[in-house]
This record gives C-alpha cells, sequence and structure tokens, in this order.
C-alpha cells in the first residue's frame, strides 16, 4: 500500500496557498477595498460639519475608575455620559420640574454630540461605524413625568442625521429619581464598527 503522507501533504499545501492568495487584478482590489471600507455615500464628519457640529477631544475622566468605553471585538461600549454644553459646563436640572421638553431635548442631543467625539477618538474616522446597535437613555424626572422618549429622541435623531439608517437603533428610555450631580439625563450606547 502507498503511503497517503505525501499526498496529504500537497493538496494541504495546495489549499493554504489558495486561502492565501491576494486578488490578481485591479479591479478585484478594488471591489473587495469597496466592500470592506465603504459604507456611505457621504462623509459622515462633513454632514456634520454642515450641521454647525464641530468635535472635540474627549478629555480623560479624573478621579473615577473607569473608561469613556470598552472595545471588544468590533463592538463598541460607550459609557454613560451627562450633557454638557459648547463651553463645558453641566446641563442640570429635573424635567417636569425645573426643565421642559425641549430643554431636555437639546440636552440629549448634546449628549449625542460628546459620544461622536468618543467615536472619533477610538476609529479615527465617523465613516468606520457600521451600525448604531442599542441606545440606554436615563432622564432626571419628576414622578409625574412620562415624556422620556421625547427627551431621548434629541440622541437618536443626531445618529440619523449622522449615520442614516445606520443611525437607527435599538433604545429605552427611562425615568430616574436623580442622576449624578443633577445632570438632566444620561445615555450610554452600543456600536458596530466595521
Amino acid at each position: 500500500m502507498r503511503n497517503p503522507t505525501p499526498l496529504f501533504i500537497g493538496l494541504s499545501l495546495l489549499l493554504f496557498l489558495q486561502c492565501t492568495q491576494k486578488p490578481n487584478s485591479k479591479s478585484e482590489a478594488a471591489q473587495y477595498t469597496e466592500t470592506s471600507t465603504q459604507l456611505y455615500d457621504y462623509d459622515v464628519e462633513e454632514k456634520l460639519s454642515e450641521l454647525g457640529i464641530e468635535l472635540k477631544e474627549p478629555k480623560p475622566y479624573s478621579g473615577v475608575p473607569i473608561e469613556h468605553y470598552a472595545l471588544v471585538d468590533k463592538m463598541l461600549y460607550l459609557s454613560g455620559k451627562g450633557p454638557i454644553t459648547a463651553e463645558g459646563e453641566r446641563i442640570t436640572g429635573k424635567l417636569g420640574v425645573d426643565m421642559t421638553i425641549a430643554e431636555g431635548k437639546e440636552a440629549a442631543r448634546r449628549i449625542a454630540i460628546s459620544q461622536l467625539e468618543v467615536i472619533k477618538s477610538v476609529t479615527g474616522d465617523l465613516n468606520k461605524v457600521k451600525r448604531v446597535v442599542k441606545v440606554l437613555g436615563m432622564v432626571n424626572s419628576a414622578p409625574d413625568f412620562v415624556d422620556q422618549p421625547k427627551v431621548i429622541n434629541g440622541f437618536s435623531e443626531l445618529m440619523i442625521e449622522a449615520f442614516g439608517d445606520r443611525g437607527r437603533h435599538a433604545r429605552s428610555a427611562v425615568g430616574m429619581a436623580a442622576l449624578p450631580s443633577n445632570i438632566a439625563c444620561e445615555i450610554e450606547a452600543i456600536i458596530e464598527l466595521q
């Protein structure tokens, strides 16, 4: 009986070479690049600029043992953030007591900008966002306030403005008796990256 080892080695080597072979034409290489990197037919960062949004580098947390995010494979888990003004001041207040829905919605939009800054710091390019997957919005609310979804819409709407259909997400919007430093709302999110 013949020794099958040389045949097995030969077939294994052939299979290995086929799996590691690079595209053999420019068009194949271009098609691979296009399907693996081009998610949008516009530039997300230019779109934000058109909306008057300028992204800054997020400041590191001080005095607390947490990070802005955790990256696991291609899933980006964003820590909860509260709203801050363009000047860096916290937006505080309780919905249904001393804040209107419109003010709360603007606070949630400000959180969206802060979270976009974190995503940009991780990816270097917002065009690498494949999908906004899940959002949890917490609203500092009076006991009888029931419009938490309208407040968190400020966050969701900006994600859709930025990322189009890739910005549509699953979401929870809940009321809280209190939030840290009396911030109006806090929002965390899960993002899928390319």
